[in-house]
């Protein structure tokens, strides 16, 4: 089996920085065309003006939780690239929460960013497949990939509306597994430890002893490169992991192995 997506087209959200932009860049360097979505049209902008042969690689900026963007979105990358074959969902928000707290809004807001818009660009991406499909009888249709975390499997009281996200996201990666299989189109997901995000160097910033708590926390004794995990994002992209599906791939270090309530899984 190949591990090349060479020649396939991706659409990235959350595309502007940080583990969205290291999956694109990654992507576009190993021959796909890609199409990164995010926001913040400037950032968009300055990091697709910092590639060379900007050829594969085009920016489209909107609020994808709305489903006019997304349609809109989907229609720029079949007007760039003329088909849709992976779509990774890496846009994603963490925020702390107040489990007692009833007027804490964080619950709403994080399913509805982490959970809502992934399914809802699911489906819209998953029914072009289909009917870009008509005439290839034997290969993939597609892969859809979900950017989780290992907070679903963890419990810290901080952390549960984004906990409570990421579990969702997990089931709905299975759900969608099942749903789409007959259509040839796989779903995975990637539950990711701590990973050199953009919200985590902010986070190592403002408290100076996190690293620190992180890596011992980590049987491998460090933080992610977000390179790494656009790696482990091409293998579920390619042809090499095509009897896979509804699976969740744990990225994380080993951090799951050890079972520290209080340690934060970032």
């Amino acid at each position: 089996m190949s591990f090349t997506i060479s020649g396939k087209t991706a659409i990235v959200t959350g595309g502007a920085n940080g583990i969205g932009l290291a999956i694109g860049r990654h992507f576009a360097n190993k021959g796909a065309n890609v199409m990164l979505a995010d926001m913040d049209e400037k950032q968009l902008k300055k990091e697709i003006d910092k590639n060379e042969d900007g050829s594969n690689i085009r920016y489209f900026s909107g609020d994808l939780r709305e489903k006019l963007t997304q349609a809109n979105l989907l229609s720029a990358t079949i007007d760039a690239f003329d088909q849709v074959d992976i779509l990774v969902n890496a846009s994603r928000q963490m925020v702390t929460s107040d489990p007692l707290n009833p007027d804490d809004d964080a619950m709403v807001m994080l399913l509805n960013q982490n959970l809502i818009t992934a399914l809802r660009l699911s489906q819209l991406v998953a029914r072009r497949m289909i009917k870009q499909s008509e005439d290839q009888e034997e290969r993939s249709n597609g892969t859809i990939i979900n950017l989780s975390s290992i907070a679903a499997r963890r419990t810290h009281p901080d952390l549960l509306a984004y906990s409570v996200s990421s579990a969702a996201l997990d089931q709905l990666t299975r759900s969608l597994a099942v749903a789409l299989a007959p259509h040839r189109i796989r779903v995975n997901a990637v539950a990711f430890g701590s990973v050199m995000s953009a919200s985590l160097k902010d986070t190592l910033r403002e408290k100076k002893t996190y690293r620190g708590d992180i890596e011992d926390h980590t049987p491998l004794g460090r933080i992610a490169s977000p390179a790494e995990l656009a790696e482990a994002v091409q293998y579920l992209a390619c042809d090499a992991s095509g009897f896979m599906t509804g699976q969740i791939m744990t990225v994380d270090g080993g951090r799951t192995l050890l079972d520290p309530v209080a340690a934060p899984a970032h």
